[in-house]
């Protein structure tokens, strides 16, 4: 028997305030039970990850199990987010599925090989968005293994 799955908190880095809105009711609308915290910028994201600054409380701000990349963001953009959060020792395990309007064939080369997890061109309505966010829900929160801290558990 499976034991039952701990929701793991999903950090979303995306700079336009519309996406963030459009994916929090995404996940509303898919019924997603999972905690959505935001960073605005890869700085933000970073600090978020190092709890630096107002990230410092680990109730109100739980390290993520899953982590929801923009590629085009201001002060840090997600490229070298990606390249920091991979090249760190206790971060690098965390999945970062790299969720941007770019289309472009370097783009996703470079995600890859940077160690993304996972590339997806962001959906222009928001019907298409919901097929996404439901897929997303269906790989890495039901079928996939993660391990037990990224559900808040110890390793």
């Amino acid at each position: 028997m499976t034991a039952p799955r701990i929701p793991i908190t999903i950090l979303m880095a995306e700079d336009d305030p519309d996406d963030r809105l459009l994916t929090q009711e995404a996940f509303a609308e898919c019924r997603l039970d999972n905690p959505l915290k935001f960073a605005v910028d890869g700085e933000q994201l970073m600090d978020y990850l190092y709890r630096r600054g107002p990230f410092v409380d680990e109730a109100a701000y739980p390290m993520p199990g899953l982590i929801l990349l923009d590629l085009n963001m201001p002060r840090k953009d997600g490229r070298e987010a990606l390249r920091e959060i991979k090249a760190h020792p206790e971060l690098r395990r965390i999945p970062v599925v790299i969720l941007t309007t770019s289309k472009a064939e370097e783009d996703v080369v470079a995600s890859y090989k940077d160690g993304a997890n996972s590339f997806i061109t962001k959906p222009v309505s928001f019907a298409a968005l919901i097929n996404v966010v439901q897929a997303l829900g269906n790989y890495w929160l039901q079928i996939v293994d993660l391990p037990a801290e990224a559900a808040g558990g110890k390793a």
